[in-house]
């Protein structure tokens, strides 16, 4: 068995592609090259009709990998080492173009790529055994494979570790004696997929409910059917561009302290799962909301696109990605009022304009404490820098500040008081909004604001007692009381 305890100069073969790397290059390449210019989606078109040859070698000289970064196996890469410890020569067998076998080798200093064609491909794996077995022997090598695509090597190993997430790849597939299965815990499960679509980012979709509360609609069954239904469409399509961005925002993510924890970035699942789970979710979300109505649909398209163009561009635009993200706050209430039908009001609008650009400068000033923590002037993948933290201070809560005006002068208009017929109950209103968001602030300067801004009023007890305070104001200046 492949044992650092033995000594010998038997070499070591490792299947770069699919046993070290717990992703696949070539796709996640081709993510990066469309994030450079979304019109490279034309130019990928071409290489790929050329034939697959051609596009992993033009893909190749456009992008740039950051291979430090990039996901391996960690019991590969121990088992590598005590290859190297004990003197035996570490090679790399991979089908990448030969600039990035040379670059990840150099990773491991003491290994070297092989190139062998379509290593991991089964149609035509028997060729890479021969030219494996060629060089240093039928049974001349050990070999760390992944065991489906690269069987035939596995097969021709003195030695064979199988690196596999299913149990159908072991020695009873007819591998040598010696071969082994090594164990993999971290390869996409529910509970993994769960957590790469944000199902707790949900939370951010009951703003689809801000318009029936403020009509007073919440007794018509058919607005609360339409609603649920449209809160699940909103999801959906959320989810599938969480996915999608999380493709889109790889390399910036792998450097980020906790962005990549997150299943595709850490290679808990693959591009190929990641693809499938996104394209079921977006059309879940498009057959919900033409259920709806197919102005929903529309509605909820207007967001689809706004949010890829956020991932794609405007996410790296100063002032422009926060305004964008506040405006993707405000999509949601504007979707709930087309879902139920209801004309939203002036009030509600600039309510949430300046109250979700407090929030969205809120998300970016605690990612620019992070870049500072870690001493770098420059956040990846956003155009800001350390020294624009002052302005970000002043712009989010000069927003925060301007939306508790509009909610102070709300209260004080005349059709306010044809929905609230005891305005005085909402005079305690906002003040509790400006203890709530100056809290949030004070959490956000503190480095303490970990999560999004709405998801963390969900999971602080403090918010959540300011929001039932507010929701009794609400539902005390709604009602007619008894004049003794």
């Amino acid at each position: 068995m492949i044992n650092s305890g033995i000594q010998d100069d038997v070499p070591l073969c490792v299947n770069c592609d699919y046993a070290l790397l717990k992703t696949d290059v070539l796709q996640e390449a081709i993510f990066l090259f469309i994030k450079k210019s979304p019109l490279n989606i034309i130019r990928l078109a071409i290489w790929i009709l050329r034939g697959r040859s051609e596009l992993i070698q033009r893909v190749s000289a456009e992008v740039q990998i950051n291979w430090p970064t990039v996901p391996r196996m960690d019991a590969v890469v121990q088992r590598m080492r005590a290859a190297h410890a004990d003197n035996r020569p570490v090679f790399l067998l991979t089908s990448m173009p030969e600039k990035w076998a040379q670059e990840v080798s150099a990773e491991f200093q003491f290994s070297k790529p092989i190139l062998v064609g379509n290593v991991n491909s089964g149609a035509s794996a028997d060729d890479p055994a021969t030219q494996i077995a060629n060089r240093f022997g039928l049974g001349g090598f050990d070999y760390i494979g992944e065991g489906r695509r690269d069987l035939s090597i596995c097969k021709a190993a003195r030695n064979t570790l199988i690196v596999a997430s299913d149990r159908a790849a072991t020695p009873a597939d007819g591998f040598n004696s010696s071969a082994q299965s090594l164990s993999v815990g971290d390869r996409s499960g529910p509970l993994v997929i769960l957590k790469m679509i944000r199902v707790h980012q949900w939370l951010k979709n009951f703003l689809i409910l801000v318009p029936l509360l403020a009509a007073h609609r919440l007794t018509s069954v058919r607005s609360i059917g339409l609603a649920a239904v449209a809160f699940l469409a909103f999801s959906f399509c959320a989810s599938s561009v969480y996915v999608l961005n999380d493709l889109l925002d790889l390399e910036s993510d792998r450097q980020h302290v906790r962005k990549r924890n997150r299943p595709i970035a850490a290679g808990k699942v693959t591009i190929n799962q990641a693809l499938l789970v996104a394209a079921t979710l977006l059309a879940g979300s498009a057959w919900l909301a033409w259920e709806v109505s197919p102005l929903f649909a529309l509605t909820v398209g207007v967001y689809f696109i706004m949010t890829l163009t956020y991932s794609l561009r405007l996410k790296r635009q100063v002032i422009v990605d926060v305004m964008l993200l506040a405006a993707l706050y405000t999509v949601r209430v504007v979707a709930g009022a087309v879902a139920t039908l209801v004309i939203p009001s002036f009030w509600l609008l600039a309510l949430s304009m300046f109250l979700f650009l407090s929030l969205a400068v809120v998300k970016r000033y605690s990612e620019m404490l992070v870049t500072l923590a870690q001493e770098k002037q420059y956040a990846a993948g956003r155009g800001y820098r350390v020294e624009d933290l002052p302005v970000l201070l002043s712009l989010g809560v000069g927003a925060g500040m301007a939306a508790i005006v509009v909610l102070a002068l709300y209260i004080n208009d005349a059709s306010t008081i044809k929905l609230y017929p005891t305005t005085i109950w909402l005079w305690p209103v906002p003040p509790l909004m400006l203890y709530w968001v100056s809290r949030v602030w004070m959490k956000a300067h503190r480095g303490e604001m970990h999560d999004d801004p709405v998801v963390f009023a969900m999971r602080d007890w403090q918010s959540l007692i300011t929001l039932v305070l507010l929701g009794a104001c609400f539902a005390a200046a709604a009602t007619t009381w008894p004049i003794s």
